[in-house]
């Protein structure tokens, strides 16, 4: 019986002991998780700089202004966005910039698709 209880008792420290030892190890490092925050936060910011280049455009400004869209209300309401939205707004944003570089002063129907689409993005996730 004592050797019983023995095996028992060194069972239950041996458990204790890997499930406390588990617990001091992280799968991922403070430096590791601190990185990619950082990388995320760099990206939304990069996709809301790359969404403000494209409203400021004179093409898009035309454009927004025939809608009866307040350009100056759509900026504003860019840090707002969700992140799904900074994302979507961000990839047409860079459509229309790609579109447009190189000073064309021609906007074909794709583009204004475009730009028509960046802008219901921006207001639909604002409203």
């Amino acid at each position: 019986m004592r050797t019983f209880c023995t095996v028992i008792g060194v069972s239950f420290a041996l458990a204790l002991s890997t499930s406390a030892f588990a617990q001091e190890r992280h799968v991922v490092t403070a430096d590791k998780l601190a990185q990619a925050v950082s990388q995320y936060v760099k990206k939304q910011d990069a996709d809301r700089a790359t969404i403000r280049e494209a409203l400021a455009r004179p093409e898009v400004k035309n454009v927004a202004e025939s809608m009866g869209i307040d350009i100056g209300r759509v900026s504003a309401s860019i840090d707002a966005l969700p992140p799904e939205s900074i994302e979507r707004a961000a990839a047409s944003a860079r459509d229309v910039n790609q579109a447009l570089v190189g000073g064309a002063s021609t906007i074909v129907i794709s583009t204004t698709t475009i730009i028509i689409i960046l802008l219901i993005v921006i207001l639909v996730a604002v409203l």
